[in-house]
This record gives C-alpha cells, structure tokens and sequence, in this order.
C-alpha cells in the first residue's frame, strides 16, 4: 500500500509540478512562523520557485502560484517591482483577487493611493468576478471615509454621539462605540493592563516599518518583532518575543487609528466566561492608546488559523474529512453557545479569526466527550474582537442594524437590510461548516419547505456523509430568530457529540487526523 502511495504522489507531481514547491513552501512559511527556518532562506524559495514558472502557461492563471508570488511581495522591500513582474508574465490579470489583494497589501503600507489606482486598474480591466472587485473598491473607500470621519469626531462632544438606548442601532458604527467607550471611560482605566497617553506615539522606530528584528520599546518593556502575523483593514498584527526572550512570545495589534474597544472586549470575556472555557477565547495583557493609534499585547498561538487548514486540503485538490468536520463544528458551537449565553457576540466569525489549539500530551477517547485531560487543550481559540458587541450595554431585546461588509459572512438579514441579532455569529459559523465540507464559499437559496420559506446552501450534501445533522444544522441555524438562540447551539452540539461518540473508530480516527493535520501544518 505504501508504494501505491508513492506511485501516486510521484504521478500527481508529474502532471503538477508545482505541486512539491507547495508542499516545500508550506513547510518552510511554518518554520520562518515558528522561527525555526529562516526567512532569507524562505524568500530564496519563493523566488526560485516563482523563476522557475513564471512564464509557464500551465500556472499563468492558477491562483495557487498567484498566492505564491504574494508571499514574495510580503517577504521583499521592493515590492512594486515584483507586481510590474507579475504583469509582464501577465500572471492572472483577468482575475480579480489578483488586484484585490495587491490594494489591501498597499493599503496596509500606508499607500492609499496606490491602492485606489489598483482598484481601477482590475475594474477598467473587467477582472472577473468583477462585481466582488467593485465591491472591495467601495469598502476601500467606506474604510478611507471611516478614518476621515474618526480623525473628525475626536473633536466633537460626546453629547453629539448616537445614543445606544435607541431600539435599533448600528453597534459597529464610530459614533456608538465612542459613545460606549465616554460612557465606560471611568471603569475602562481601572482595568489591569489599559494605558493611555494623549500623546502621539513616539518611539525611536517608526510603526509604520516595522520590520523583522526591530525592537520597539512600550511600557517598560522590549518587544522584539519576529514577522507579520496578519494584516487587516486597520490594523496589523506582529509576532515578537518580549525582552528577547523566545520563551516568552506575544501578538502585537496596532490600529490606526487608536481603537481601545477591542481591550474592553477581552475584559468582558476575563470577567463573565469561566477558567475552564476561557481558554477558547484569547487573552489580551495589555493595551497601550496613543492619540494617534494603539498597540494590543495578546497572547501568541502560532499553530495557523481554521483557513490555514481547511486551505492545506483544498491546494491538493481534497477535502477536509467528515470526521474533521464534525470535530471542528462542535468546538465552534460550544464556543457560540458559551459566548451568546452570556450576552457577548462576536460579530465577525471566519476560519481566519479561528486559531488551532493543540495539546501537547496524549488524547484519550474516554476524555472526548467531557473535554477533559489534553482534550481541554486541544480546539479552537477565537481571536480578534474588534467586532464584538457586549448585549449588557444595551437595552433588553435590543435588535441591530448595520452591515458587516465581509464578503461571503453577510447573513440573511443584512443582504435583506433586516434586524439582526446573535444571527451574524451563526450564519458565520455555516459558512465555515460549507467551507470545511465542500472547499467552496457558501451561497444561499430561498425554498418552500414544511408549508414555509426556508433558507438554505445551494450545494448539494454527499450521501456518503451524515446527511441528516449536517441538514438539521443549516436548516436551524440559516432560519434562527431575533432571540436567544443558546439552547438550540446547545442542542445540535450534544446531536454531533452523540454521534461521534457513539462509534469509538471514529474518535480513534479523529486523533489520527489531527496528529496528521499537525504534522502537515506545524514544524514542532
């Protein structure tokens, strides 16, 4: 069997060369992650890699080797050169991720107009599909507003700021959290680890070029930046170790501008989430506010995210096993579960907001169910809660409006411009079901069903999988009203629960499989 195997991955690079340069670069992006590789070796490999193929027709529009020449653009100074590169071997250009993502990678150098002009380039060029391109533009420009209007509303009195006792409000617009914030201000500054300054921030290095090695110096402490661990709208996100020891590794958040919310998030969850399942939920330490931006000290996991895993399948051209599936579907319902019964939403659930836990001593089956011994340790932990919206500061049966301008994680009532509730966390966690089952984003349909109006995917569920629990999911959780919805979180947890349990080869076979995964996705 071992030599079938063989043959079989030998026949597969033959017809796919690329496909060992992958597997390569995955290996080494996890060693440079986890410091165990170097990051001069790691550009060298990308280079190489993207020398070898550039002008092979076979790869010109395949958005594996586009991701490639992306991870080059990260790791190199002259950036523009590697992008005009990119156009002369006319790598993708019909496709709109390809300036999709060349704009917000500009857009967090601080080149915002460049990253207009991008926009333009791929919309007069009709990159397909070109409503999404449009569509990013015009968040782009949201974005740009946003700032504008953030660097405004500083000088405007609180008094002026919307008021959250209204019935139906935007929780994520600037002028309800600034009012949430004035209105929490004296509680906030008692908070362990909250330090403001109504000064700029001026260290001796420069936020803005933040690079590998570069020491920045806050609050008495040294941080030492080892690489980039995310990049968003706002904010990027640093790995560094703390006083140069490896031992002792945080993630660093700066936003501009300063956005102290996402520190009274992680407080709110130290104060209502138990020890036992705080674990699943991020820690944050510290927060530094600057009058210009801020800087978030959080705990670093740096085994990749839910995305990285579910996209380790799809770039072999597989799927995620059922097992897997199920496994992942239960932490993420336990986690909605806990959070929505103790009035917290997270407001933006996506596989790249999920970081993966493992435990670092043996899983025992009789342990699964009660997640106890090295089961505790090992899941989920859900990070990033710059979205998250704490019910307790609202009125009772307070209903949202506001759109979350996350393509493919708009739930039902947003794209139909209707209240919503604990709905954008739900409606989140089936995209990510459809993503693990099917390797695709999820797309919707309205069908009559039960003397009713139902929605549900447009994809069809293999026979060989457990059809009914993964329908009765969709069906709930795509249809789920305005109230509390903990219970039924509770109800289709204990459904998959009781299925996995009820084979023991299943669970023997999910400890398998993540030992596997971890092996495929972590150098250590």
């Amino acid at each position: 069997m071992a030599v079938i195997c063989r043959d079989s991955e030998d026949n597969a690079s033959a017809n796919d060369p690329l496909l060992p340069w992958l597997r390569s670069i995955v290996k080494a992006l996890d060693g440079v992650s986890s410091s165990a590789g170097s990051a001069s070796q790691f550009e060298t490999l990308l280079k190489d890699c993207i020398f070898k193929f550039k002008d092979d027709n076979q790869y010109r529009n395949d958005v594996r080797f586009l991701k490639i020449w992306f991870l080059y653009i990260d790791a190199v100074e002259d950036f523009k050169s590697v992008f005009k590169m990119m156009e002369d071997s006319r790598i993708c250009l019909t496709y709109s991720l390809l300036y999709e993502s060349y704009a917000m990678f500009l857009e967090s150098k601080g080149k915002l107009v460049d990253a207009f002009e991008i926009y333009r380039m791929g919309i007069s060029r009709n990159a397909e599909p070109l409503e999404r391109l449009k569509k990013a533009e015009a968040l782009f420009v949201s974005r740009m507003s946003a700032i504008v209007d953030a660097c405004s509303l500083q000088k405007i009195d609180c008094r002026e700021s919307a008021n959250p006792s209204k019935s139906l409000i935007n929780p994520w617009s600037i002028s309800t959290i600034k009012s949430l914030l004035m209105k929490m201000k004296k509680q906030i500054l008692k908070y362990h680890g909250y330090h403001e300054s109504t000064k700029n921030y001026l260290g001796k290095v420069p936020l803005s070029s933040l690079q590998r090695n570069k020491i920045i110096e806050i609050g008495g402490k040294k941080y030492q930046i080892i690489g980039r661990a995310g990049v968003g709208g706002f904010a990027q996100v640093f790995k560094a170790y703390v006083n140069s020891n490896p031992d002792d590794v945080v993630a660093l958040k700066i936003q501009k501008p300063a956005f102290p919310w996402e520190f009274y998030m992680y407080r709110q969850l130290d104060n209502h989430i138990s020890n036992k399942e705080r674990p699943s939920f991020g820690f944050a330490e510290r927060v530094h506010v600057f009058s210009d931006c801020s800087i978030l000290v959080c705990d670093y996991l740096g085994h990749g995210t839910l995305l990285d895993a579910i996209n380790s399948y799809i770039v072999t051209d597989h799927k995620m096993d059922e097992v897997l599936c199920i496994y992942y579907t239960i932490e993420m319902l336990h986690m909605l579960e806990i959070l929505h019964r103790t009035s917290i939403i997270h407001g933006d659930f996506k596989p790249d907001n999920l970081l993966i836990r493992y435990a670092r001593d043996e899983l025992i089956e009789e342990d699964f169910r009660s997640q106890t011994g090295a089961w505790h340790d090992q899941g989920l932990c859900l990070v990033d809660w710059g979205r998250g919206i704490d019910l307790s500061l609202f009125p009772d049966g307070t209903e949202f409006e506001g759109d979350c301008r996350t393509s493919g994680f708009r739930c039902v009532e947003m794209q139909e411009n209707k209240p919503w509730r604990f709905q954008v966390d739900t409606y989140g966690l089936c995209v990510i079901v459809h993503l693990m089952l099917h390797g695709s984003y999820m797309e919707i349909q309205k069908v009559f069903a039960d003397e009713s109006y139902i929605y549900q995917p447009k994809s069809s569920l293999k026979r060989y999988w457990n059809v009914e629990l993964w329908k009765k999911l969709f069906k709930e959780l795509l249809n789920i009203g305005p109230g509390d919805d903990h219970k039924m979180l509770q109800s289709l947890r204990e459904s998959f629960e009781d299925y996995i349990c009820s084979n023991p080869q299943l669970i023997k076979k999910l400890k398998h499989l993540l030992l596997k995964q971890r092996t495929t996705l972590c150098s250590s």
